[in-house]
């Protein structure tokens, strides 16, 4: 059986990339749901916060202007989908407004435990990297 991750504000700002000001304005709007831990503080679940940081990322929300820096090799994000095959993988990680689609083994998916809603970095390594600035 599988426990349900849960996100604080800040973290869950990092995976989206944006501020913690924003994340909670966003809550307050209604637009991501909070809840209460342990703690009595506001977390956000795995799951709601794979599907709005998907939503965020095609609905191009840029609150928080863009950035206007090449991308880093390393994108850590939130797992958003999982699909298994008999041998092969693939995951799918939403870095703030990056998409990021992995081939693997099943092994390895297993072995990392991924499933959607839980932080995972992505790192990327290429031999061309292409740069744009708005």
């Amino acid at each position: 059986m599988s426990h349900m991750q849960s996100y604080s504000i800040g973290r869950a700002a990092r995976l989206l990339g944006v501020s913690p000001d924003t994340v909670r304005r966003w809550a307050d709007a209604g637009r991501i749901a909070t809840r209460r831990d342990d703690a009595d503080r506001r977390v956000i679940d795995g799951p709601a916060l794979a599907a709005f940081s998907v939503e965020v990322a095609q609905g191009g929300t840029d609150e928080e202007g863009a950035s206007y820096t090449s991308a880093r090799n390393a994108f850590p994000g939130i797992v958003t989908a999982v699909t298994l095959g008999d041998v092969a993988a693939q995951v799918e990680i939403q870095a703030g407004p990056h998409r990021l689609v992995s081939l693997l083994t099943r092994e390895a998916v297993e072995e990392l435990g991924l499933e959607v809603g839980m932080a995972a970095t992505a790192r990327v390594k290429s031999t061309n990297v292409h740069i744009d600035r708005p």
